[in-house]
């Protein structure tokens, strides 16, 4: 059934499906991961690096990360040509709208123009939709920093820590127990209203302790793949001290140290565990008694019921 359907943008199944945005979605699930975490001082996105080949020149740009206009930037899981019209359109768009308003163009309305023009793709026919999923960084006056999520439908979602690209869902897993710190409630349980079945509020981290939770994930993410800053790239936004935003792709050298610094982790957290595992009592309790001791009294019982005899 699904046949008779899945050849047009513009027709929907009889389950309400548009199969080719569907199958736009499966084909950015197979492309290199990117993580996107929003910290209390900036925005760090993390992408996996695919080397094909090793014959190929190296790039001169970054082919995952690309720089919108000075306070937006956007990460890329997907079809890189299908992304490089895209990317042409928001810097478009951020320049008329500043030529036009003259100030910057807010983060979401940015977002929302590309979003449109992707969502016409899926809606007239002899197009098809595009093959790639963003995530924005930016930053404006009134909402601070901010992260976004699109996809091929054209749909977009503000998120705080998400993850785009091959294995998103153990990616979104590790996430959610790893990200931020829950805040303790004061007055412990003497007070409850009716808000207490909302999700606790999460502390932000901060851009240090984001970079190693993003390279946690696509440790998490990368099939088999060791981390290493060949094969994989870390990009940090933030403010100077002038109030303007900062954009850094991390290089060899410091993308290593955080490499290093997770794995240190990892290696305390486990000699911690593997400690408290030693230190459990392994002796029997004072009540249980040896198989060598029951078998003792069975046989004292024994020599007592022959003296009777």
């Amino acid at each position: 059934m699904a046949r008779r359907y899945d050849s047009s943008t513009t027709t929907f199944s009889p389950e309400g499906r548009l199969h080719q945005v569907e199958y736009a979605i499966e084909a950015i699930n197979n492309a290199g991961t990117s993580v996107g975490i929003l910290a209390k001082d900036g925005v760090v996105m993390a992408s996996e690096k695919k080397v094909t080949s090793g014959l190929l020149a190296p790039a001169r740009t970054s082919e995952k990360t690309y720089k919108l206009c000075p306070h937006a930037t956007c990460s890329v899981a997907g079809l890189t040509a299908d992304a490089n019209i895209l990317i042409d359109q928001a810097r478009l768009r951020a320049g008329r709208y500043e030529y036009q308003f003259q100030e910057p163009i807010p983060i979401e309305n940015l977002v929302e123009h590309v979003c449109n023009y992707k969502q016409a793709y899926t809606q007239y026919g002899g197009l098809r939709p595009f093959g790639v999923a963003f995530l924005f960084a930016g930053y404006d006056e009134t909402h601070g920093f901010q992260l976004y999520q699109s996809d091929p439908s054209g749909n977009y979602s503000g998120w705080k820590a998400t993850v785009i690209g091959a294995n998103n869902q153990a990616g979104k897993s590790l996430l959610k127990t790893d990200y931020g710190s829950k805040k303790e409630e004061e007055g412990g349980d003497e007070m409850k209203t009716d808000d207490d079945d909302a999700p606790p509020e999460i502390e932000l981290p901060d851009l240090a302790t984001a970079c190693r939770l993003a390279v946690k994930v696509l440790n998490k993410t990368m099939d088999g793949a060791v981390a290493s800053p060949e094969k994989l790239e870390l990009f940090t936004m933030s403010l100077d001290e002038d109030g303007e935003c900062v954009h850094k792709i991390l290089n060899a050298e410091e993308s290593k140290a955080v490499i290093a610094e997770v794995e240190a982790e990892a290696a305390s957290s486990g000699d911690t565990s593997e400690a408290a595992a030693k230190a459990e009592p392994n002796e029997s309790p004072a009540w249980s008694c040896s198989s060598t001791d029951l078998n003792s009294v069975s046989e004292s019982q024994r020599l007592n019921s022959l003296q009777k005899g």
